[in-house]
């Protein structure tokens, strides 16, 4: 169990901005020292390719093995991706970080978009490591986007799959049309330029790698992630329009289905991922899902005050004692 008194917030960071931008680049000296390392390639469908970065334990059959995945416009390297995979190697788990599809350098792998709905692509690699590796405790982890990922992979699943043992997301958008909403507002310009900025940069590579694919004539003129999103996103993953796409791509949903344990850490000044949204009967009346609602925390932050024998990183080192403790 985690309580809300165990994260103290460093307190220059109680800014729920400062407390989202500032861990980001937050040095991580020799995160990989000691880690091995190997890249694999997982089919989800014809087609598609996604790329994994493995650190495999001398004995991976033995070890528990913990699948992260990352968040809107992050990949393999993202900041928390790194910390994560050190921290979830040392404690004795192999580890898989994953690029979503196109991310990380891999818009080559696939003609397709990656988006909030895509849960089938973990569901896929999960079935794959049981089978094909013979891995039998298999924790999926995800930050934001990557959190709505695994957590609509687990409600979806209903404990079928033997080798899922859990799941643990930080700071999901399990309700995207609330968190587009959020992200819109003008106090989140910043974000909202920035994951815009990079999402039609995205979209001018994929033109590029497969020719009369994309219609980039009404590039120019969006100015709002809504409207990228029914243009391109939205109708490449078969959805109607946005609306449809934000509606049907949430793991709220399917909260009510998780049949493993699920932690869900959260914060209430979490600047595009309303607090509102975890007040419903999926977590509530599910015994399996553990939630962490802390009131300071940012975005996928919870950077802490100095604190003897770990790191600033909160968030990581009470997912790895969550873990450690069930595995």
């Amino acid at each position: 169990m985690i309580g809300h008194s165990a994260f103290h917030p460093a307190w220059l960071l109680r800014n729920p901005h400062l407390m989202t931008l500032i861990p980001r680049y937050w040095p991580r000296p020799r995160w990989r020292q000691g880690l091995p390392y190997s890249e694999r390639l997982f089919t989800t469908q014809p087609g598609t390719k996604l790329l994994g970065i493995c650190h495999w334990q001398n004995a991976p059959t033995t070890a528990p093995t913990v699948l992260l995945v990352h968040g809107l416009e992050g990949c393999a390297d993202s900041h928390y991706m790194r910390g994560m995979a050190a921290k979830a190697f040392r404690a004795g788990f192999n580890v898989i970080r994953m690029n979503q599809r196109t991310c990380g350098g891999t818009d080559h792998l696939t003609k397709t978009l990656y988006n909030s709905g895509l849960s089938n692509d973990y569901r896929a690699i999960t079935q794959e490591l049981r089978e094909r590796n013979g891995l039998t405790h298999i924790w999926l982890v995800g930050y934001s986007m990557g959190g709505n990922l695994v957590l609509k992979a687990a409600g979806e699943l209903q404990g079928s799959e033997p080798a899922l043992a859990g799941v643990v997301a930080v700071s999901p958008n399990i309700d995207p049309t609330q968190c587009v909403a959020a992200l819109e507002e003008p106090r989140n310009w910043l974000y909202h330029a920035h994951f815009l900025s990079s999402l039609k940069a995205r979209v001018q590579r994929k033109a590029a790698l497969f020719p009369g694919q994309w219609d980039l004539s009404p590039l120019r003129a969006m100015k709002t992630i809504t409207q990228f999103d029914d243009t391109y996103t939205a109708r490449d993953g078969g959805y109607r329009d946005a609306t449809d796409y934000y509606n049907r791509a949430g793991a709220r949903h399917v909260l009510s289905e998780i049949a493993v344990p699920t932690l869900i850490i959260t914060a209430q000044d979490d600047p595009f991922i309303p607090a509102s949204m975890f007040e419903t009967p999926g977590i509530t009346h599910n015994h399996n899902i553990t939630l962490a609602m802390l009131p300071k925390g940012g975005h996928c932050g919870f950077f802490q005050k100095r604190r003897s024998g770990e790191d600033r990183f909160w968030a990581e080192n009470r997912i790895i004692d969550w873990l450690s403790a069930r595995s």
